[in-house]
């Protein structure tokens, strides 16, 4: 029996609703596999927290998470708490403190969803983006000056490092190499910032080298998204700074149909810490507690999971699950149905039962 440990901090919003479901997709998978187990244990940190103790989590927070396979994480961010204060206060000292500086963002259009776009179905956009997840444009330097003055001034500094960089980009050639198309496009915008973006382009240059079956090539910011509307199919593995990839990303989710169904994993790929897997979608606070919140991002995330632990029959037929779920119309309100988050993960866990490949 293998066991895992994962550390499920639901936080805010939504997140409680499909962190939830999530869980119990996760259970069924072990007893559909029966030889794996699925050790979780639930964290009260978030908003609520904060109002209670003055901080988002304890001071000991990182240390408790340690020893855990895996980090399962819902939303953060509250209408009455600034969200500088939620994201500083939980999400980002995760990511950064454990490292986790390769934020993955898979986009793929999943049947019975219907993407925005005209004459673009399944298979037209599959897509995984590589954020760069632990310096650039939020590394956190910067300050502010003579407040409330005319004279106000605020900086905020983008950071990139050679090791930052060159590792990031690594690990991109590195996935786009292990998918079909082999196939990398580079996103800055070097034609503005002259130096940080300039250097990201020639350390792709020289990455490059290390990878001659991966063909790749540059966009700036601005071009790549009129690329990813109105040329979906030139598209499969993209690599950008922490602020671009963010933006991109959540394009990407809304091409794809909807931010419900968006996934994200914070990888350390050294595995000197556990990782991070959390839907896109954000806390939510317009729907929650009506039931109706997509947990297909939730459970698309729990199948990166389960591959980086090494379970990928598990993520598999987790992923099998929840394509027919949503292909056999099953489908919450953002992506066009009227289904309950019960229901639809009712539906995946009866699919996942159901399972005999």
């Amino acid at each position: 029996m293998r066991t895992y440990k994962i550390a499920a901090i639901p936080a805010d919003g939504i997140g409680p609703e499909v962190i939830d479901a999530g869980s119990e997709v996760l259970s069924v998978l072990a007893q559909r596999a029966g030889d794996v187990r699925f050790d979780m244990t639930w964290f009260d940190w978030g908003s609520a927290y904060y109002k209670k103790n003055g901080v988002m989590m304890p001071e000991d927070g990182l240390e408790q998470l340690k020893p855990f396979d895996a980090i399962y994480f819902g939303a953060v961010g509250a209408p009455d708490v600034p969200d500088h204060i939620t994201l500083w206060g939980l999400r980002l000292p995760i990511c950064q403190g454990f490292d986790q500086y390769a934020n993955v963002r898979p986009t793929k259009i999943i049947p019975g969803v219907t993407s925005p776009l005209r004459n673009v179905g399944v298979g037209d956009l599959d897509w995984v983006i590589v954020r760069e997840n632990s310096e650039g444009e939020y590394s956190g330097h910067g300050g502010r000056a003579h407040r409330g003055m005319p004279e106000e001034v605020g900086t905020e500094v983008a950071i990139f490092t050679r090791v930052g960089v060159t590792r990031i980009m690594r690990y991109a050639f590195k996935l786009a190499q292990s998918r079909p198309r082999k196939f990398l496009t580079v996103v800055t915008k070097s034609n503005a910032q002259r130096f940080g973006m300039v250097m990201w382009d020639e350390i792709a240059a020289e990455v490059a080298q290390e990878f001659p079956d991966v063909t790749w090539d540059k966009m700036l910011v601005d071009a790549m998204t009129v690329r990813m509307v109105k040329n979906p199919q030139s598209l499969d593995t993209i690599v950008a700074t922490n602020l671009h990839a963010d933006i991109l990303s959540d394009l990407a989710g809304a091409l794809a149909g909807s931010l419900g169904v968006a996934p994200t994993a914070n990888i350390d790929p050294e595995r000197r810490f556990p990782s991070m897997f959390e839907p896109i979608h954000g806390s939510a606070f317009d729907i929650t507690g009506k039931g109706i919140a997509n947990p297909v991002a939730t459970f698309w995330t729990a199948s990166q999971m389960l591959d980086h632990l090494g379970e990928h029959d598990a993520s598999a037929r987790l992923m099998r699950a929840v394509e027919k779920v949503c292909a056999d119309g099953i489908l919450t309100p953002d992506v066009g149905g009227n289904a309950t988050t019960k229901e639809v993960t009712e539906a995946v866990c009866d699919a996942i039962r159901g399972d005999n490949a």
